[in-house]
């Protein structure tokens, strides 16, 4: 009780309770006591059974059919038998609790990334073959050229897809219950984002581009410098699945921001810098230019922020 461990109501169930058949309920039983190898099992099989994520520690050659059990067995390194360390799925080297809690945050980050990054990466990907599908019916005969494309690839899908990678854990990420071990990554929101996301960014670029075009403006390179924006700014915003740009700020991830600093520098190349505009085929947009695309390509992070926003209060 002096280390949190029992609360009011909890109960503790000893080895000799379950020898003498007395049955448990799981939503008391915080300890188990004394229990023989075939009990740690059974408990282990209890759990997994009303749908808990069960981990298992253990040291001896007893606990290995329960470390083999359990969806996450971890045994041991330094006082571990050799059969405890070979039945589970993970050995704590150092024999320190600590290093589980930390291995825990660290998996959630790097599953979290993952996402992150299919979210960004598929996203943009998707628009893009939206722009190239919609654009010929909307009177653009080829909306991007091929090098084009291929700039927008190397500006958004380059750096910021990497530094996305190297993104801190979010601070409430060990107070979230388990996933389903049986989810697929792109599982819970994720394949709606994509296609959300996705489907805004091509739909703002091609109404820039259809509006520039019947102004007689150059909105092949317009179309070009908005899409990249898009991109660029959705991989600040996605930072964080719940939380806003401005409650994640913008300096936990200095190579996120970096990237995108040096890349709407090279994107502002492409539409002004003579070697670039004769390599890529782009027209010289002026600043006013530069900047309404730019301004208009705030309407997809704006848009992810009012459901970031939604989601927590429906959420809450």
């Amino acid at each position: 009780r002096r280390i949190g461990l029992l609360r009011d109501g909890d109960v503790v169930v000893t080895g000799a309770d379950l020898a003498q058949g007395r049955g448990f309920d799981l939503d008391h039983a915080r300890v188990f006591a004394r229990t023989a190898p075939e009990q740690k099992l059974g408990i282990v099989d209890e759990l997994r059974a009303a749908g808990h994520v069960v981990a298992m520690t253990g040291d001896g050659v007893n606990d290995a059919p329960a470390l083999r059990r359990a969806d996450v067995g971890v045994a041991m390194g330094r006082s571990g038998s050799e059969v405890a360390r070979q039945a589970a799925d993970l050995v704590l080297l150092d024999d320190d609790f600590a290093t589980i809690v930390e291995a825990v945050a660290e998996g959630r980050r790097v599953y979290d990334n993952i996402r992150r990054f299919l979210v960004y990466g598929l996203a943009g990907g998707a628009a893009e073959v939206l722009i190239m599908l919609v654009g010929p019916a909307l009177g653009m005969a080829l909306p991007l050229l091929p090098a084009q494309v291929l700039w927008v690839n190397l500006l958004t899908h380059g750096l910021p897809g990497v530094a996305l990678g190297t993104e801190p854990g979010e601070p409430d990420s060990l107070r979230r219950p388990p996933r389903d071990p049986a989810q697929g990554v792109l599982a819970a929101g994720v394949l709606p984002a994509i296609l959300g996301i996705g489907t805004t960014i091509a739909a703002v670029s091609l109404v820039l581009a259809e509006v520039a075009q019947h102004r007689g403006l150059p909105w092949q390179s317009m179309l070009l410098v908005t899409l990249t924006m898009q991109q660029l700014y959705v991989a600040l915003v996605l930072r964080s699945a719940r939380r806003s740009v401005v409650a994640t700020g913008l300096r936990g991830n200095p190579s996120l921001l970096l990237a995108v600093l040096l890349n709407v520098g090279l994107l502002v190349l492409a539409v002004q810098w003579g070697p670039l505009l004769e390599l890529l085929g782009t027209r010289q947009l002026t600043a006013g230019q530069l900047g309404a695309c730019s301004l208009v390509a705030l309407a997809t992070p704006v848009g992810i922020e009012v459901a970031k926003a939604v989601l927590r209060r429906t959420r809450a």
